[in-house]
């Protein structure tokens, strides 16, 4: 059996049904914040501030360091434990720490373990999170209708 190389990032992951977003920043940028409403809104967690990150079958794919697993930050309350996903598919980056000023940016991409993945700058609105679970919500559909076109098939 083949191992893949890991990367581990300083970043935050959540989790939708399978697909997964990295939320990277500077320290103090609410990359927890952010994790937090989407947790309250359905999301899972997955990492808080360390994520391993690896390819496999040419998707990207993360998990938490043991250590951490199940604990997320939140200012003013400490450490939180939380029931945490074992692993996910990244469909997606936000990075807090780039302001995006466009109403109708261009797709961003950056290369993580040689492959692509799709990167949010931060929109500044208070819509970002319903905006990134959109996003996460019609990649799930997309690979679940890819998954019946193919058994159909």
């Amino acid at each position: 059996m083949r191992v893949e190389p890991i990367t581990r990032l300083h970043a935050t992951a959540i989790d939708w049904r399978g697909c997964g977003a990295l939320i990277r920043g500077p320290s103090g940028s609410g990359k927890s914040s952010l994790a937090l409403h989407l947790m309250a809104l359905g999301c899972g967690l997955l990492a808080d501030d360390q994520c391993e990150v690896f390819a496999r079958d040419g998707d990207l794919h993360a998990r938490c360091p043991d250590a951490i697993k199940g604990q997320i930050e939140a200012r003013g309350f400490g450490i939180l434990s939380a029931a945490s996903v074992t692993e996910t598919r990244l469909v997606c980056a936000v990075d807090l720490g780039v302001h995006e000023d466009q109403r109708l940016p261009e797709q961003h991409f950056e290369n993580i373990c040689a492959l692509p993945l799709r990167l949010f700058h931060n929109s500044g609105t208070a819509a970002l999170p319903f905006a990134l679970l959109q996003y996460l919500k019609s990649q799930s559909a997309a690979s679940f209708a890819g998954a019946n076109s193919q058994s159909e098939i």
